[in-house]
This record gives C-alpha cells, sequence and structure tokens, in this order.
C-alpha cells in the first residue's frame, strides 16, 4: 500500500522530485556528476541496488515504502547538508573500478585516472617495463590501484600523511586483493620512503591556493582540508615534491603532477623547467609530467 503522506509510487516520480530538489537547493556538482538528473539518478540507483547505467528499464517500477523512504532521506541530506554524494553511499567510481570513500578521504576525481587508462603513453616507453610505482598523497588509495592494473609488472608504494586515510586506502587495496604489489607509507611525501628509485612518480598533491579554498561550496568542506589546501600559491607542496623527485626517480623515469586550475601559479614557480603539459578530458592545463632529466638536483 502506497504511504498517504507522500504522493511518489515510481522511480520515475523520485527522479523528477530529487532533480527538483537538488536544482532548487542549488547544490554543487564537482564529485562525480555534473548536474542534478544524473545526480539524482545515481543516489537512486544504488539505493536500490541497481545497475547504474540502466534507468531506464526501471522507471515505471513501483517502490516499497522503505524504499521511498531510504531515498527521501538521501535526497534531502544531500540537498541540506550539502554532503558529496560518495559520502552518502560509501562509493566513488574511476573508470569501472568501486573505491570505498568516507570523510577522511576526498572523494576520486584524479585526471591522472585517464592518463593511466592510456599507461602513460608516449611518455613511457614499455609500459610493461614498468617495474616500481610511486604515488604520493595517495588518499582512497585510488590511483595506486589503478597503476596496479596500467602496469602489470610493477610494484606500487604509496604514500600519506594522514592515518585515517590510509586506513581508508588499505581498505580499497584489500579488496582489490593487492596486498602483494602495493605497499602503503604513511609519512611526509619520501620521508618514509626506503631509498629506491621509481620508474614512475604519480601525485594529485593538496594545490588549491588559498583564495580558491576561502571560496569553495560547501561540498568541499566536507572533505579532509589537508587533502585540498596548498597555501598561498598552491604551490607549496607541489613545490617540495619536485625538488626531492630527481632522486627517486631511474634516469628515464618521470613526474606527474595534476594540479587542477592552478597552471599560472605553477609557471610562476616553475616556469623554468621543462614542463610538458597532458591532455585529458579537462583540457591541457591541470597535469604537467616532467622526465627525470629535467627536475632540479
Amino acid at each position: 500500500m502506497t504511504n498517504p503522506s507522500h504522493p511518489f509510487a515510481t522511480v520515475r516520480d523520485l527522479l523528477r522530485y530529487a532533480t527538483s530538489r537538488f536544482n532548487q537547493a542549488e547544490i554543487f556538482f564537482g564529485h562525480g556528476t555534473t548536474n542534478a538528473y544524473d545526480e539524482a539518478a545515481y543516489l537512486i540507483l544504488h539505493t536500490l541496488h541497481l545497475p547504474l547505467d540502466t534507468l531506464e528499464p526501471f522507471l515505471d517500477a513501483r517502490l516499497m515504502d522503505d524504499e521511498i523512504t531510504a531515498i527521501m532521506n538521501l535526497i534531502e541530506r544531500r540537498a541540506t547538508e550539502r554532503l558529496p554524494a560518495a559520502y552518502l553511499t560509501n562509493e566513488a567510481w574511476m573508470h569501472g573500478f568501486r573505491f570505498y570513500v568516507d570523510e577522511r578521504v576526498i572523494v576520486p576525481r584524479s585526471l591522472i585516472g585517464e592518463l593511466l587508462q592510456d599507461r602513460l603513453t608516449p611518455w613511457v616507453d614499455d609500459p610493461d617495463q614498468v617495474t616500481a610505482v610511486l604515488e604520493l598523497c595517495t588518499g582512497s588509495g585510488c590511483l595506486a590501484i589503478l597503476s596496479a592494473a596500467a602496469f602489470e609488472n610493477a610494484d606500487i608504494d604509496a604514500v600519506d600523511i594522514s592515518h585515517p586515510a590510509l586506513e581508508v586506502a588499505q581498505r580499497n587495496v584489500s579488496d582489490y586483493q593487492l596486498d602483494d604489489r602495493i605497499a602503503l607509507f604513511e609519512g611526509d611525501l619520501y620521508e618514509p620512503l626506503p631509498e629506491r628509485q621509481y620508474d614512475v612518480i604519480l601525485t594529485n598533491p593538496p594545490y588549491v591556493n588559498q583564495a580558491s579554498m576561502d571560496a569553495l561550496p560547501p561540498e568541499y568542506g566536507h572533505e579532509p582540508t589537508i587533502a585540498l589546501a596548498g597555501g598561498p600559491d598552491g604551490m607549496t607542496i607541489v613545490q617540495r615534491i619536485i625538488a626531492n623527485a630527481k632522486r627517486f626517480l631511474t634516469p628515464d623515469g618521470v613526474l606527474v603532477v595534476e594540479i587542477g586550475n592552478e597552471r599560472d601559479h605553477v609557471e610562476a614557480a616553475f616556469g623554468g623547467l621543462e614542463l610538458n603539459w597532458l591532455t585529458t578530458s579537462a583540457g591541457d592545463d591541470s597535469v604537467f609530467l616532467l622526465r627525470a632529466a629535467d627536475l632540479p638536483d
């Protein structure tokens, strides 16, 4: 029997309501979807344990009261608490990989994941010869796991300064049964690592400049500040990564750094280096690569 306290009966009803509610609340989309309709569809399909890419066949399915209540609760929390959807569902997806997430880590959304789909070609001559990868500021461990898939013969070391973040990363590493290939290190950038050299160093570090931090939408306030804030110009952590990278790279190794919208600050800080800007879905301004030979000693 339909609950008389609300007029909803089908997936279509809830999809329409959620889309309107999200538009009315002017929520911000930056953690997986780009609009209210897709956000609503994701939350509904997830809650109903339906395939996330299959909405049409279920639009007119009548729902049980407890299903409607669960979906309504999520819709309201998303609209009023401004929690990213990934924190409501405890999952984030990147290139077909599902990762557990909660508020101990930022929501995975790295453009480097796209580059790993192509195994960093042409910058890596032979991906099968990559045997050692380092990821700095690993957070949920998503890029370390994608690296293990991209470079099948590589062991991966992943570092984060946050113990709570590494607890999430360990859960994801274990979920993918990669404990024998991915080693997690707690500490400040290179500090906890053994003396060794890597073919590839990847990092999506804290890079948001202070003015941008002050203007972030409420959704970002639920993420760990330490994973976002990069100092006055966003380059505080990036500077330290670049300064010490050569010591940890093989002579033919590469350093890949994601910097979001901070290209101007990168050019101002490191314009004297041979920066190679890589093409991603966000354009040519968000990820740069440095060869070992072009890094400062």
